[in-house]
């Protein structure tokens, strides 16, 4: 393992900000893994460090195939980690909505052109991922709908749930749309939370990048081969919104199976205690996506289903 900064810029009053990489193996590019690239990407970071400890002990046991090199870039914003803020701390911009980024512009600007410098060269790309609603997701990898995209590839991960997104026009500024631009091959690994750490959804995502890298010749791993992953659409999300603010209660997890008239949530007054909203199921389905604060606004999508005819195989 070999640790490097892929991008620095000097500071006046704090520590330099730098966005370290560990390189494993030696020879050409191969697979690159970005982690959290926002303040609040707990479980981003630390699912990150988990691949980078796995790693460490692949290669001191010879199992990095030669010609083989690894890029794992764990954080890409240390300033808003370090103080909890989920977006830049100056500006409140989002690194990962200024892919590929201008060397001579705004900060973050500067920062996605710097890291996109380092990653783009891979045909590999991997980002753990997270939802800009705050909630918990079933663990799945989604696609950007690009025309560069590879279905049979996404399923390689053996997640439960390949996810094919159709492009808004704020995601073409992501570094996952910009890698695929780029012609790199690349996925968005999403695991349960964000904020909070969740250590056995962790461990699936890693488990499923060393499967994922074990199939490309990369890496020699014997693990779990994981699900038979199911393909669908991001438009074919069923949202259940609510009718009223207040505190949020849910009745079930993500993943889990539920029937048509079975009840979601509930929706608490917060100065009456009273119930102000009961949330149902409105078909037979799995729970994609759970709202996962305490409070909810009116009109919010705090759930997200997945009917079970939109599965294919």
């Amino acid at each position: 393992m070999e640790r490097k900064t892929v991008f620095e810029i000097k500071a006046l009053y704090r520590d330099d900000f730098r966005v370290t990489g560990f390189t494993f193996g030696q020879g050409e590019p191969s697979i690159c893994i970005v982690g959290s690239m926002r303040g609040n990407e707990n479980q981003q970071l630390f699912a990150c460090s988990c691949l980078v400890k796995k790693l460490t002990e692949l290669e001191e046991k010879g199992r990095i195939n030669p010609g083989k090199q690894i890029l794992v870039i764990p954080c890409a914003n240390p300033y808003s980690m370090n103080i909890k803020k989920r977006f830049w701390s100056i500006d409140n911009t989002d690194i990962n909505r200024m892919f590929p980024g201008y060397s001579e512009g705004e900060t973050t600007q500067r920062i996605a052109a710097g890291i996109f410098e380092a990653v783009k060269s891979y045909p590999f790309g991997i980002q753990f991922a997270s939802f800009y609603m705050p909630g918990a997701f079933v663990p799945h990898v989604r696609m950007m709908k690009t025309g560069f995209e590879d279905v049979e590839l996404a399923k390689q991960f053996g997640l439960p749930y390949v996810v094919r997104h159709t492009p808004r026009p704020f995601d073409t500024t992501t570094l996952n749309y910009n890698w695929q631009i780029w012609e790199t091959q690349a996925f968005s690994v999403y695991t349960t939370n964000t904020a909070r750490i969740d250590r056995s959804s962790a461990r699936q995502s890693v488990e499923a990048i060393l499967n994922f890298m074990s199939k490309q010749g990369i890496i020699r791993y014997h693990g779990n081969n994981g699900y038979v992953s199911r393909v669908i659409e991001s438009e074919d999300f069923v949202s259940v919104r609510t009718a009223d603010a207040g505190f949020f209660e849910s009745a079930v997890m993500p993943g889990e199976e539920v029937e048509a008239g079975q009840l979601l949530a509930r929706i608490r007054d917060p100065y009456l205690g009273t119930i102000r909203n009961s949330l149902y199921a409105p078909l037979h389905g799995t729970i994609a996506f759970v709202h996962d604060e305490a409070m909810s606004y009116e009109n919010t999508a705090v759930l997200k289903l997945i009917r079970e005819e939109d599965l294919e195989s």
